[in-house]
């Protein structure tokens, strides 16, 4: 039976289909080749998200055309009507669909769909009435802390378990909500930090173009990888520019995989080869010269080396003292 991976990954594909179910359908595939457990889209309308004159971000600015973030989202909507389409072909490629909602009518929808795990984005960490009604949907929650206080985070847990849902459903992901988000800025320790502080299950949305940090956050004991995808870097759009290609995303992949076999289960074994090299590398009581029979054993007269054939360096105390019964010649085994 294969071996279960320890680690669920996510391809956040968030808007990088640009609007089309096409490029959609195309994100699913290339999660599913690289080894991904899900693929994550994003669920909004624009008229919901943003007032008409929200400004846009540094890198949204830098990334996309549009005058403002309205402008910008409205190209970028994965439409309602495409959702039963991608859930169907997901379960086709047998990869997990997952998608965020931002408002209450976003949720109600997602709902109606009979998704397994519901993903609360940053921005929505101090939304109370968006927590209120996902907290009732006692499903899994994954939910994001990026430009979040502990403070935050621990009101918005409070909430949540408040109205009902249990803290076993819940995995916070640490997160940097900066794109990219520079390598010295990751501060992966805070996995630890946020572990230790809630007694909860963590994971790590990386923001980075590191394909090493998803890695390292598994050695921290995260249980969810979330990290975006993109068809081509070059494809026009806020995010493609941060995302992992698919040669990268796979490398990713490749390398949490074999993390996992590294970290093992934590239970202190003894493998066939060392009990094999054991005999060779431990020592076992010699004669350090010739002994005769009837002669004392002392630390004058007996040794330890290897290989270990003989009585174990552990009952050399047991042995000094006492009288030789036969001779030894240098380096027999003492008997």
């Amino acid at each position: 039976m294969k071996k279960k991976n320890n680690t669920y990954i996510i391809a956040e594909a968030g808007v990088n289909h640009n609007g089309s179910i096409i490029k959609a359908k195309k994100l699913i595939d290339l999660a599913k080749t690289s080894g991904a457990d899900a693929i994550k889209f994003q669920t909004f309308t624009a008229n919901e998200l943003a007032t008409y004159n929200a400004p846009k971000a540094k890198y949204q600015i830098k990334n996309s055309s549009e005058d403002n973030q309205y402008l910008m989202l409205k190209k970028l909507e994965l439409k309602k009507k495409f959702h039963k389409d991608l859930i169907t072909y997901c379960k086709k490629k047998k990869i997990e669909f997952l998608s965020s909602g931002f408002s209450l009518e976003d949720l109600s929808f997602l709902k109606k769909l009979n998704l397994k795990k519901y993903k609360i984005p940053s921005g929505e960490i101090n939304n109370f009435p968006y927590l209120k009604k996902i907290a009732s949907f006692k499903k899994n929650i994954i939910m994001s802390t990026g430009m979040s206080s502990i403070k935050e985070i621990s009101q918005a847990l409070k909430y949540l378990l408040k109205f009902g849902l249990k803290r076993k459903k819940i995995t916070l992901l640490h997160c940097i909500s900066e794109y990219p988000t520079k390598e010295i800025k990751l501060n992966l320790n805070v996995i630890k930090t946020l572990r230790s502080r809630f007694k909860i299950k963590v994971g790590l949305s990386d923001h980075s173009n590191s394909i090493l940090a998803p890695s390292l956050a598994v050695t921290l004991g995260a249980t969810i990888i979330e990290k975006h995808l993109t068809i081509s870097n070059k494809l026009p759009g806020p995010d493609h520019s941060t995302s992992l290609n698919p040669i990268n995303f796979r490398k990713m992949v490749n390398m949490v995989r074999i993390t996992e076999k590294i970290l093992g289960d934590g239970i202190k074994r003894i493998s066939k080869e060392e009990k094999q090299n054991k005999i060779i590398v431990r020592k076992s009581i010699v004669a350090k010269k010739n002994i005769f029979k009837g002669e004392k054993y002392t630390y004058d007269n007996l040794t330890l080396k290897r290989p270990s054939l003989g009585i174990p360096p552990i009952k050399i105390f047991k042995i000094i003292g006492k009288k030789a019964k036969k001779n030894y010649l240098k380096d027999d085994f003492i008997k």
